[in-house]
């Protein structure tokens, strides 16, 4: 009688276990080559990425309004002395440089901004906690801060300047009274979002007062309190360049909001260009080297970032 033992083994759908090893080991190998592959097509790839994707747009819009801006002047839309060229706006840019006033512009309004941001950023910080965690300050506070939110920056000037004076502290003033609505309003709306469950489990492990408060409350509050970050930046920026424009004053200093006004006084379109040149730089500038690092970290902390 034959034997029907092959001294193979075999499966129902009629494959040898060592075909399905062959199988196995053939995937396995065809991933490892496609991951290979698609690791040194990134690394080589990376810059002409950043540089298609995150360089190229403002570069080509920027491109393109200067063409506009330059085919307008060339079609005499408007005279000289209202719409001057691009190349004499960066005629001023290049004077003011040689004559080393450019940076005294900039430095003078971004200190400012930066001290009166950190200054709202300490009052707005534990006034939108107190606001979002005790129910009575919510009641009495929540519509204020919203009111005050929607209030016009500018608005606060003339008080500012009657109460304070002319000086740096009624810059200060204006800019908290812009800011620290918008900051502590954030907080709150990040502290809304967090899951109640999260805050259950931190009071269990003990996370109370203000141990919850750092590990629980603003770690969870995070995302809603950094837009509420950018948009109070944005608040105490508009609330500088008024103060400066409306409170202009020798002892201040000349900064980019009083450098705007005075050569506006002058009717020196160049000039007045230079100043919205140097107002929209400086916003940019912080945007992408603060707030714009800060949410990609955010995000990815929390994996809603792609790695590529």
């Amino acid at each position: 009688m034959a034997s029907t033992d092959t001294g193979v083994d075999t499966e129902k759908d009629g494959s040898t276990a060592a075909e399905q090893n062959r199988d196995a080991y053939g995937l396995v190998g065809l991933e490892a080559g496609l991951d290979a592959l698609d690791s040194v097509q990134s690394g080589r790839t990376q810059l002409r990425e950043t540089l298609i994707r995150k360089v190229l747009p403002p570069v080509t819009a920027v491109a393109l309004v200067l063409i506009v801006w330059q085919l307008l002047v060339w079609a005499n839309v408007a005279p000289d002395y209202k719409l001057p060229a691009p190349s004499d706006v960066w005629g001023e840019v290049s004077d003011a440089r040689v004559q080393g006033t450019l940076l005294d512009y900039i430095w003078t309004s971004v200190s400012r901004g930066l001290l009166g941001f950190l200054l709202a950023l300490a009052v707005g910080t534990p006034l939108g906690l107190l606001v979002a965690r005790v129910a009575f300050v919510r009641a009495a506070i929540g519509p204020i801060l919203s009111g005050l939110q929607s209030l016009p920056s500018v608005a606060w000037v003339p008080p500012a300047v009657i109460w304070l004076g002319l000086n740096d502290k009624m810059m200060y003033a204006v800019i908290l009274l812009g800011a620290v609505p918008s900051i502590a309003n954030g907080l709150v709306a990040g502290i809304d979002q967090i899951p109640p469950l999260f805050l259950r489990a931190g009071r269990t492990m003990g996370a109370t007062g203000l141990r919850g408060a750092w590990h629980i409350v603003m770690p969870g509050a995070l995302p809603g309190y950094l837009a509420g970050l950018k948009q109070g930046w944005a608040f105490s920026w508009r609330s500088l360049m008024a103060a400066e424009i409306i409170a202009s004053s020798p002892d201040l200093g000349v900064g980019m909001g009083q450098l705007l006004e005075n050569e506006r006084n002058n009717s020196s379109m160049p000039q007045v260009f230079l100043a919205i040149f140097l107002i929209l730089l400086v916003g940019i500038a912080i945007d992408l080297l603060i707030f714009s690092p800060l949410k990609r970290w955010v995000l990815r902390s929390r994996g809603l970032l792609a790695t590529r």
